[in-house]
């Protein structure tokens, strides 16, 4: 299937389906067949805007190598089950599903009828997010402090904060670090629209994690505090900061004393790319080559689980907290 044209389709044109429509309609050897969409309009209107045409779901399925499903959490297991079935490769947009137990569900069945099944973890792809996991890889990891927040928006999300943005940094450290988690504590204020969360890892490694839709400023940041060194990354700007040997030292001038700090800042070379694109390219890549995705059907289950752990921790509702291993 490496030189063949893959026929692509997207379920769920809203504000994250159109942008998968217009970067299908980019890629090379990819040929957008159709999009679906509850409103019907709206499928009219983005088919239009990118030289496809608006089409029923069972017609979407004959015609589709290969799914995007962007649709409310809620649908995604019944949508990607039904399209696994019909030996459609899939891309499941974040969050994965809504329990673990359709989560393992999905993963047996494209295990079963042999198709990719890859979690929309997007800043997966961020290019800082890929020079990160190549400079950690040599470091001796202490802790880790992610924050994403915003401001209030101005419509539903349908998921919490924690399910809705904390899940980007869940999912990045997880990989990043790749040792079980041992414990979670969490909680949250405003009916749950301000959660911070620490994760301990089996190696000592700790994790802060704070997610917020109530901050008058958007900030996507993650550090790293290692033996040698702190890595500061920033996912809107897409760089990377190392810290390295500071030199603090009192300094005489002009007859008084006053205190010096130094570092030694590094800022490795970060590639360039659309995050969205560099999933996408990944994705018809895995299913050309016949390879595992980068991101999972796994990846999103461990993602998930946390998530909806630190979910009920933080809305006090620790005896329901899901008992998975992550």
């Amino acid at each position: 299937m490496t030189d063949e044209t893959l026929a692509a389709g997207v379920y769920g044109v809203g504000q994250m389906g159109s942008h998968h429509a217009r970067v299908y309609e980019e890629l090379p050897n990819v040929d957008l067949v159709g999009v679906y969409d509850n409103d019907s309009e709206r499928a009219s209107s983005v088919a239009a805007d990118h030289g496809t045409s608006p089409r029923d779901p069972e017609d979407l399925f004959e015609r589709a190598d290969v799914l995007s499903i962007a649709v409310p959490t809620a649908y995604h297991y019944d949508i990607a089950s039904r399209a696994i079935d019909r030996g459609i490769h899939v891309l499941v947009e974040k969050p994965f599903v809504e329990t673990d137990g359709q989560a393992e569900t999905l993963i047996e069945q494209a295990e079963d009828n042999g198709v990719v099944l890859q979690v929309g973890h997007i800043e997966r792809f961020n290019p800082a997010v890929r020079t990160l996991q190549d400079v950690v890889a040599d470091l001796d990891v202490i802790a880790v402090d992610a924050r994403r927040l915003g401001p209030p928006l101005d419509r539903d999300m349908g998921t919490s904060v924690a399910l809705d943005l904390m899940l980007h940094d869940l999912d990045v450290v997880l990989d990043v670090l790749d040792v079980p988690v041992r414990s979670v504590t969490a909680d949250g204020t405003e009916d749950g629209q301000y959660v911070t969360a620490s994760v301990t890892f089996e190696d000592g490694v700790i994790g802060t994690f704070t997610a917020s839709r109530l901050t008058q400023q958007k900030i996507r940041k993650l550090s790293i505090t290692a033996r040698s060194c702190k890595v500061d990354v920033d996912y809107i700007d897409r760089s990377v900061h190392i810290y390295r040997k500071s030199y603090p030292e009192f300094v005489e001038e002009q007859g008084s004393v006053r205190y010096r700090y130094e570092n030694l800042i590094e800022q490795p070379m970060v590639g360039n790319g659309e995050p969205l694109k560099n999933q996408l390219e990944s994705f018809t890549a895995a299913v050309r080559s016949g390879e595992e995705p980068i991101v999972t059907g796994e990846d999103g289950r461990r993602a998930l689980a946390l998530a909806n752990r630190i979910d009920a921790l933080a809305a006090d509702e620790s005896e329901v907290a899901p008992n998975v291993t992550i």
